[in-house]
Parts: C-alpha cells; structure tokens; sequence
C-alpha cells in the first residue's frame, strides 16, 4: 500500500512535466478554475513589502494607508484573492496587543503605535476589493538578545526562551509556549474580522541540536498547532487555519529532499494536522524548480486529505541580485500547479507588484486574467446560506446597478457572488462570468456592457459555501434551465425540442456554434428540421418577442451514411 501511495504522485508528475514540456508557460485550460487559491505574501518586518513610510503624524498615516491600498489595487488588477500579511513578527505585532508590542515596522519606534490600527485598516480594505486577508504569525523565533519583543518576553517568561546561534527562540516542548502563542492567535480572532491565522516558522530551529527524539519533536510542535487550532476556532470556527511549512514534505521514493524537508529536519508533522483537521490550508516553501519542484508539489497533494494544498513560489529568486531565474521557471511551475489543483502563493509580493521578469504582466493578462473564488472548505458539513431574494436592475448613466434583498437569516458572516453573462440562465461555474465576489452589502454597480445582459447573484458563508443563485431577466429559474440545457440527440433532420415550459414566451430557436456564432434562426416548434444545418455541434438557445434570450440545449448534428 505505502509503494503505491508513493507511485501515484509520481505517475501525475510525469504526466505533467510532459505537457509543461509540451505548453512551456501556457495555460493548460482555456476556461481557468472558478475556485483557486492566489495568494502573496506581504512581508511587514523592516518595511520589507509594507510600509515603507512610518506612521507617526496626520500627514504620515495617510500617506502608510495610501502605499497599502495602492498595493491592494495593483493586487486587485492581477486577481489575487488572499492576502497573507505579516502580523506577528518577532514577539511584536503590528495592531495594539495586550500580549506584545508594538513592532517598529509601523511607527519608526520599537514599542510606540502609529496612531491608528494598520491591522485594521488592512482588512477593512482587502475586504472592500473582495480579498481575503490572513494573519501571518510567525510563531517560535523571537528575533535577536536586543530586540522589543525579546526583551517584553523576558520579563514575563524567561523560562520560555532559548538562545540558538544568535538568535532568540521560544522553547516548543513547553506547554506554556502552546498557551502563549494560542492565547495571541485567540486575540486576533477574536478581535478581529480576518479571514485566516497563518503560521510561520512552526518548527524547531535548524540549527538546534535535540535531545529529544524526532518523534517527541514532532509531537511538540504539533501540540502548539492544536493549540492554536482549538483557540482560534472555539472563537470563529470558519476561520482558515495554515501554515507554511518546508517545501518539502520528506524524500520520496525517486526524488530526494537532500535533508531539507518539513518532516525529519523541521520536525513539521503535516500530513497529521491536515488529516486531524487543525489546518485546513497550507502553503509549502518550495522555492526550487525541476525535480526539486514537480515530484514534492504532488506529493503535497496526495497526502493533503482533501485540505487545500498552495504552493509556494519562490519568485524573488528571479532578481538579478538573487538567483536570476528566467520566467519560464516561474510560469511552468504555475500551470503544473494548475493541472494538479494546486494554489499557489508569491513570495514576496514587492517582486510581485515590482513585476520582476515580466511575472505580474504574466499573471494578470494570462494565468489570473479572471477572477477566482477561493476554495470551499468542505469538511464542514452544514447547509448552504439560503438565496438572496428579489433581484433588481436598473440602466442609466452607462451602469448597471445591480440590487436584492437579504434573506433574514443572513447575519454577519454573509457575502454574496455577482455573475453576468449573454446567457440566460447565467452559468455560476464558469469564472469568466464573475463579475463581483464576496460582496458585503447587497448591491452593486458596474459599466453597462452589451456582455451583461443577464446577472445572478448567490448568498456566500464563510466556509465558502454558496446558495442556489438567483437569476435576473430570465425566461426560465436556474433549475429550469440547467434542467433543458442537455443534448439532444437527432437523426439529422428532425429535432425534437424539450417541452417548453409555460412560463416561457419564446417565438423563435437560434442554432449557434460552439464559438458563439449564429448560423440560422427558426419557428420554435415541438419539432424543427435541421436538414440545412451542417454536421456539427450548436448550442440551441430561444429567442422572445422582447429579444430575451436563453439556452435550451446542446444539439450534435450527424448524418449517417451509407457506403
């Protein structure tokens, strides 16, 4: 059993390394996935990222607040949907903690506030451009002997802290270490509207020497994750528990780590907390290309237990000040990730936004050029959000504002979905129809477009659940219509439509090919002759006196003959 759960990734890999081999950088799909994790991180710590203006007047404020939404909008551009965001860092934070400081990153001064919350203010952005945002928690180092955050722990518990080379770290096999790194990750949940609690550095120090086993390392490590897990969740359940662990799980049969991997040497027992459900997401570091890339991103896969798996790119090795990578390293390893349903993450997003070797242009006209909701965790087993109600349109001024009514029920933790399309009823699943995603209040506005001509809107739970959508401007509901939209069969010449439902006031059929062109148009009739119609697959769509529109169904045109 264990030989052919290693062979099955391996098989996926070679398949997919032959066809990037094949498509070099271009997408594998010409319709990208409605759902995909696309995600950077935005490192706070020295202003690395974010900000690079400290906080500590009127006029600075406005200008740190204004360099993080100029980021978000860029972002936006290339449809990035999550944001990881570096909120611990080295004992300290950047949003006012009754456990830690200040981290020096905001104000300029170790300890001292900005004079406002860039937490805060991070979400509330990253939610009005339908982002997610993640606290980046980085757990076990506490940064060097001088630092604030050292020095704030010493105080209150020395006996948590040990030195390794020239740094400060917490001591994992201490309870009191889970406690204390759960009770700041409860903190955040509890205080704030974010989506996610992402951890960082949730191992031992590489260079530490154990005089314990790796087997009761691990189980360490895995008791602080736990830890955490059972805080954040006993606050906000729907809240996405991940980590980033070493890219590389453990070796593999074909391909070895060459002692870098998240098992052995970080003692990271990852495997165990996606299948125990402490984390629902994770973001491996596999910042490494070729077989050192391709065998473990599927191994990661394999073993994730239905979590969402997101790779971890290292695109920052791609300045010339670094590696100098080409593109191309970057971009295979996106569309593999694709083919394998895998996210990806960038690390870090300055190379991102800086559009280093092309990598943003890439991503936001080819790889990303639609939008994606984030995958649905669907281990939670609970009902879907019920549809919003009475979907309104109206046209003036070159928009189209879009409206509808909560259902009663909805609370707080309720996003809606906006869908447009020529089509009636509107296809949910296809991404080039999203328009709008995880809209809080309920309605929109967007330029008035000959290619809306028909919306939907679905109710969004936290989980990533979504309600049957609710259609406008439709002859038919969207049960009806996915219910006739089938194939139908023919002998060449006759076609025997679907029954027409009574509420439909529809005069004609329009015969159309798969590429969207109209051949011909005809009396709709219970039965219509196709004879001067070419062999071929059509997509039959009505057509009422108001010039409405929907489809009906796939007709495949063949005509047998006889030799």
């Amino acid at each position: 059993m264990r030989r052919l759960l290693t062979t099955i990734p391996l098989t996926l890999f070679i398949c997919t390394m032959a066809m990037a081999q094949i498509f070099h950088t271009d997408s594998y799909s010409s319709i990208p996935p409605k759902r995909e994790v696309r995600a950077v991180w935005m490192t706070t710590i020295g202003g690395l990222d974010w900000p690079k203006t400290y906080a500590h007047t009127p006029r600075t404020i406005v200008k740190q607040k204004q360099e993080l939404t100029a980021l978000l909008d860029q972002l936006k551009k290339a449809n990035i949907n999550t944001i990881l965001l570096q909120t611990r860092i080295r004992g300290t934070v950047i949003y006012p903690s009754a456990y830690e400081p200040w981290d020096g990153c905001v104000s300029g001064n170790p300890g001292m506030s900005p004079g406002y919350d860039p937490l805060a203010f991070a979400i509330e952005e990253c939610h009005k451009r339908g982002m997610e945002i993640h606290a980046w928690v980085v757990t076990i180092p506490v940064g060097r002997p001088s630092g604030t955050g050292y020095k704030a722990l010493k105080k209150k518990h020395p006996e948590l802290l040990m030195k390794v080379g020239d740094e400060m770290f917490m001591r994992p096999e201490k309870a009191a270490t889970a406690t204390y790194i759960a009770n700041i990750c409860r903190e955040i949940a509890k205080n704030y509207d974010i989506d996610g609690i992402h951890l960082d550095y949730i191992r031992y120090p590489e260079n530490l020497k154990l005089n314990i086993s790796r087997q009761q390392a691990r189980a360490n490590i895995s008791n602080i994750v736990k830890s955490i897990h059972d805080a954040v969740k006993a606050e906000k359940p729907w809240l996405k528990m991940s980590c980033s662990p070493i890219g590389k799980r453990n070796d593999l049969n074909r391909y070895r780590s060459r002692g870098w991997n998240a098992e052995e040497k970080g003692c990271q027992d990852v495997e165990k907390w996606m299948k125990e459900g402490w984390m629902d997401q994770i973001y491996p570091m596999m910042y490494f290309r070729g077989d050192n890339f391709f065998p473990f991103a599927a191994d990661w896969k394999e073993r994730s237990h239905g979590k969402t798996v997101s790779a971890g790119l290292g695109i920052y090795f791609m300045s010339p000040r670094e590696a100098n990578w080409p593109i191309d390293d970057i971009t295979r390893e996106m569309n593999v990730c694709r083919q394998m349903g895998i996210g990806t993450a960038m690390f870090r997003n300055k190379f991102f936004t800086d559009n280093t070797k092309g990598i943003f242009d890439f991503t936001a006209n080819e790889m990303y050029s639609y939008p994606a909701l984030v995958p649905e965790m669907t281990w939670y087993e609970h009902k879907a959000p019920e549809a919003p109600t009475d979907l309104r349109i109206s046209k003036g001024n070159g928009v189209d504002h879009i409206s509808w009514n909560r259902q009663p029920a909805d609370g707080d933790n309720i996003y809606y979905n906006v869908y447009g399309s020529d089509v009636a009823p509107v296809d949910i699943t296809d991404s080039r129809n999203i328009i709008a995603m995880r809209v809080k209040n309920p309605g929109v506005t967007v330029p008035e477009s000959n290619v809306f001509r028909h919306y939907a809107v679905t109710a969004m739970d936290r989980y990533g659940k979504e309600s049957a959508a609710l259609q406008s401007d439709c002859d038919l509901s969207a049960e009806e219509g996915l219910q006739h939209a089938m194939l139908i069969r023919n002998d060449g010449n006759r076609l025997a439509l679907p029954s027409k439902p009574s509420t439909l006031d529809a005069q004609y059929v329009i015969f159309e090919t798969a590429t969207g062109v109209v051949l011909t148009t005809k009396a709709y009739n219970k039965e219509i002759s196709v004879k001067d119609i070419p062999d071929g697959m059509y997509i039959v769509r009505s057509l009422s006196k108001k010039g409405k529109t929907h489809r009906i169904c796939w007709a495949f045109i063949k005509r047998l003959t006889l030799e």
